[in-house]
């Protein structure tokens, strides 16, 4: 009955009223400003560092100390289950931090099958389910409590809640990248669920990435496995761009680019993609950070376009900071990080990356969880 009384008031649900999210980003124009000013004197590797999240089993999170000396801008946690010493270990990491700012701290708690740190963060259900039984007060609160959880651990970046319009009930899988992880097939609803899942994040001081734009619902192909397309740029208007629409509006604090292309806007994945980000900064007034989905992905190797071309793709088509797969060990995943670094700087100095557009990057990475304003210019 709930699905049925939201279908037939989609006009408020889009957004006539909007109501605000508590605010889990301090990049507002002036903080933006203060962040820039900050980190315009450091060095080229600690810009490239700045932008670059590393990939860590929560196991082996102590692993993460040269990460922070290195002045890498985050981590992210994959794995079920992480040692009941999480908090004390991420605070040793922090505390190595090369440029005295703390890392951003990154996992994927969606819900269902798509959850991390079992073990210390309380399970809730499949976004789609969540979508078909709960109200979006009661979502709200079910992320809240994720988040109070998660902040408690360390955690202080949520990559959700999924945004994408997909109705099929399937697990996801190579031909469905969403299914479950939707909230709804309705954009109306999947946008007044996702949004209720952000500000819940929000209430609970964590920063929600929503994903995966411009929206995934509907595309044959996983892009994890293979390239794929979304639907076209004009039908989207009216689907899967309605959830992010609405979540902009509402004031989230960062989106995750999709690496499908775009059918009408542009042939390649809409993370490394110049028109897809430039879509999402002035058609729909985002203004805060632009995060990549995994660059590790099959939509980007089958181009073959290396994870560091593609960080140094990504940065140089708007997008601010760069995820990529787990490899095998730490030593591994940090030895790629490594890669990326290098091949961010190597662009700027062979001049194929402005030097103002990484400023501009790792600006946006510093200003999401800091107050810049109040903080001390520091070169590096």
């Amino acid at each position: 009955m709930r699905r049925l009384l939201l279908a037939g008031s989609a006009l408020a649900l889009i957004g006539l009223i909007v109501a605000p999210l508590v605010a889990t980003s301090t990049a507002s124009p002036q903080n933006l400003s203060c962040a820039q000013a900050v980190v315009t004197t450091w060095s080229l590797p600690a810009l490239a560092a700045e932008t670059i999240v590393v990939p860590v089993d929560a196991t082996a999170v102590a692993t993460m100390v040269p990460a922070a000396k290195d002045g890498f801008g985050g981590i992210i946690f994959f794995g079920s289950t992480a040692p009941t010493t999480l908090a004390a270990t991420l605070a040793r990491v922090q505390s190595a931090s090369a440029n005295g700012f703390p890392l951003l701290v990154m996992t994927d708690e969606e819900g269902g099958g798509v959850w991390r740190l079992a073990n210390l963060v309380p399970g809730i259900p499949w976004a789609q389910t969540m979508g078909r039984t709960l109200t979006p007060d009661q979502i709200t609160a079910k992320a809240k409590r994720v988040g109070t959880q998660l902040l408690k651990l360390g955690v202080t970046v949520d990559l959700a809640p999924v945004l994408d319009v997909d109705g099929r009930a399937v697990e996801p899988g190579a031909r469905d990248p969403d299914g479950y992880r939707s909230f709804s097939g309705l954009p109306a609803v999947a946008a007044a669920d996702g949004t209720a899942f952000v500000r819940g994040l929000g209430q609970a001081g964590v920063t929600a990435v929503v994903k995966h734009f411009p929206g995934l619902g509907g595309s044959n192909v996983n892009t994890d496995v293979a390239p794929a397309a979304t639907k076209p740029w004009s039908v989207l208007q009216t689907t899967g761009l309605v959830p992010f629409k609405r979540a902009i509006a509402a004031g989230t604090p960062a989106v995750m680019m999709s690496n499908a292309s775009i059918p009408g806007l542009t042939s390649l994945p809409a993370g490394i993609s110049a028109a897809a980000v430039k879509a999402l900064r002035s058609s729909l007034g985002f203004s805060g950070l632009i995060v990549t989905d995994s660059l590790s992905a099959g939509a980007l190797s089958a181009r073959h376009i290396s994870v560091p071309q593609a960080a140094v793709d990504a940065l140089r088509a708007g997008s601010d900071e760069v995820l990529f797969g787990i490899p095998a060990a730490p030593a591994t995943s940090l030895s790629l990080a490594l890669q990326v670094r290098a091949a961010i700087v190597a662009a700027v100095v062979h001049h194929t990356l402005l030097r103002t557009t990484l400023v501009a990057a790792a600006a946006q990475v510093l200003a999401v969880r800091h107050n810049l304003c109040a903080s001390t210019t520091t070169s590096l």
